[in-house]
C-alpha cells in the first residue's frame, strides 16, 4: 500500500496481522540497509541475538527459538561462520550435534547492530510518544506469546 493511501486509510478498517507484517517488512528493510556495511542481514543478526543469549547453543536450540526451521538455521549458521562471526563445536554429549557460539567479532557486530536496532526504535516508537516502550514490549510480548500457542494448538490438532 502506497504511504499516502495508508495514511489516509482508516486505522480501524486495517487488520492488525497486515499492520504487523508492513512493520515487519519496513524495520527488515532499515536494518537490513544499516548493517549491510558489517556483512550481516537482518536474519542474520536475529541468530547472532540468540546465540549471544546463551553460549553453546545448537541449532535445533537456535531453530525453535527462532521459530526458523533446521535447514534456514543451518544455512545461516553456515554463512555466519564462514565470515567469521559464529563458531561450530561437535557436541560432546551428543555429537550429531553443534554448538554454536559467537566469536569476538560476532559479539562487537552484535553491539553495533544493537545501536541501529535502538535508533530504529527511537525514531519510530519514541519519537511520536504514544505508547511507553516498555508497555509495548511488554504488549507485543504476549501477542508473540499467544501466537506461538495458538499455532502449536493448531499444529497438535492436525
Amino acid at each position: 500500500m502506497p504511504l499516502e493511501e495508508l495514511k489516509n486509510t482508516d486505522a480501524k478498517s486495517l487488520p492488525v496481522g497486515k499492520l504487523v507484517s508492513m512493520i515487519a517488512r519496513g524495520h527488515a528493510i532499515y536494518v537490513n540497509h544499516h548493517i549491510e556495511k558489517y556483512g550481516i542481514t537482518a536474519s542474520q543478526l536475529h541468530l547472532l541475538y540468540e546465540i549471544s543469549k546463551q553460549d553453546d547453543l545448537n541449532q535445533e536450540k537456535i531453530s525453535v527459538r527462532c521459530n526458523l526451521n533446521k535447514g534456514a538455521v543451518a544455512r545461516s549458521i553456515k554463512k555466519l561462520e564462514d565470515n567469521g562471526f559464529v563458531v561450530r563445536q561437535i557436541d560432546e554429549n551428543n555429537r550429531r550435534q553443534n554448538k554454536v557460539s559467537l566469536t569476538e567479532k560476532g559479539y562487537e557486530t552484535l553491539k553495533k547492530a544493537v545501536k541501529i536496532l535502538n535508533q530504529w526504535e527511537d525514531e519510530v516508537i519514541l519519537e511520536k510518544g504514544y505508547i511507553e516502550k516498555e508497555l509495548l514490549q511488554k504488549i507485543l510480548k504476549e501477542i508473540a506469546i499467544k501466537t506461538i500457542e495458538l499455532n502449536h494448538r493448531e499444529n497438535e490438532n492436525e
